[in-house]
């Protein structure tokens, strides 16, 4: 999607959050979870209760004991141990990929998509490898199917007034993008991946495509070997690393970085996008209110005037925030899933679609590569569609 695009349909998403396409008529979803195996993530299954003309029919889930519980949660009694055989008899017109655990999204989004659902919403980190996600793009463009990603900051009402603070120059000259991870005990890899994922799609959203990358894996302040690589957590694949340094060029002409250190001391402050300009700094807070600041000024200069971070808000620079309801909607999911809707009915591409996933994946997976040719800057799309770290 285009800027000016976004823009218009970012400010639609937020004035109207409420609107459904047809109230009288009842639409169908259904949830797939798997309880112990990443759960139903960020609340995946219970925003399907926030729209008012969609009914949650029926929830699969591998976990006894976990269906039971989910059942009673949604206040529903239908229930599968098998989401193929739900998908099957069900053909629900939505539905939600809702583990944590990535390792189960693609089989999951692939059954989905095949089974015809219209409208489909995954859990972040989208899948494992470039390879995955070229599956179910081919299988989502093939059947017509729409797939958003829960990059839910990406339908943030903030994110038009930052594009438009670039825009307009008040950032002066874009130097570069720089993001950072979490930096707790997950810092290195498994940060890159479970929390640097909404990172890379914000630089996606704001730097373009990526054309290069280079970077490189720390363990213990050494490069990362064969002999580091283990099973990552939550199903990530093949891990190693409590450090990962890496360098984007980006087909806006814009460099970004991305860094993550393992306990890094800034006590979960440095998780953010910071857009820097010659004429000052936007910080963009993952799932903070406000999400995003401005801290204007020279950001090299010296200066004895001392300058204060500006909120950004859904009404824009420096004004308070006139509606939590509608960002209540952004961190539950409503205003993606509304969006959603709206692209099956619209017959366009959600927010943050299925290609905005693919990239996400493919810029992580680049670090690896990058790192298995020893720091060589690797170009996009990547040659190898796997996990590099299988062949250190």
């Amino acid at each position: 999607m285009k800027r000016r695009d976004f823009l218009s349909a970012a400010l639609t998403v937020s004035m109207a959050p409420y609107a459904c396409a047809d109230s009288s008529a009842s639409r169908r979803a259904a949830v797939v979870g798997h309880t112990g195996r990443g759960n139903y993530g960020h609340g995946l299954d219970r925003v399907w209760q926030l729209i008012p003309e969609v009914d949650i029919v029926a929830v699969a889930d591998a976990n006894k004991a976990g269906l039971a519980e989910e059942l009673q949660k949604l206040g529903i009694d239908r229930g599968y141990a098998d989401y193929r055989k739900m998908l099957d008899e069900i053909k629900p017109e939505f539905a939600s990929v809702a583990p944590r655990h990535v390792d189960q999204h693609h089989d999951m989004a692939l059954a989905a998509i095949e089974s015809g659902v219209k409208g489909l919403y995954v859990e972040k980190p989208f899948c494992r490898t470039p390879a995955e996600a070229d599956s179910l793009v081919a299988a989502a463009k093939e059947r017509g199917t729409k797939v958003a990603v829960a990059h839910r900051n990406r339908y943030h009402p903030a994110l038009p007034h930052i594009q438009k603070m670039i825009a307009d120059g008040t950032l002066g000259k874009l130097l570069e993008l720089r993001g950072r991870g979490l930096g707790d005990r997950r810092g290195g890899g498994e940060d890159l991946w479970v929390l640097g994922c909404h990172i890379m799609n914000l630089i996606h959203h704001f730097g373009g495509m990526p054309r290069s990358c280079s970077g490189v894996l720390l363990q213990n302040g050494k490069r990362v070997t064969s002999k580091d690589v283990q099973p990552g957590n939550e199903g990530l694949g093949p891990l190693a690393a409590d450090e990962v340094h890496a360098r984007y060029e980006m087909s806006d002409g814009v460099v970004a970085y991305y860094d993550s250190i393992a306990n890094d001391g800034t006590e979960k402050n440095g998780y953010c996008l910071q857009i820097i300009g010659s004429k000052g700094i936007v910080a963009i807070h993952i799932d903070r209110d406000p999400v995003a600041h401005f801290l204007p000024g020279n950001p090299y200069a010296i200066s004895s005037k001392a300058n204060s971070w500006i909120p950004i808000t859904s009404a824009g620079l420096g004004i308070r925030e006139p509606d939590p309801e509608l960002i209540k909607g952004v961190h539950n999911h409503r205003l993606a899933v509304r969006d959603l809707i709206d692209a099956v009915d619209e017959n366009r591409n959600p927010m943050c679609d299925i290609n905005d996933g693919a990239v996400t994946v493919e810029m992580i997976c680049a670090v690896f590569e990058s790192h298995r040719r020893h720091s060589q800057a690797v170009s996009f799309p990547l040659s190898e569609r796997g996990n590099a770290l299988d062949r250190l």
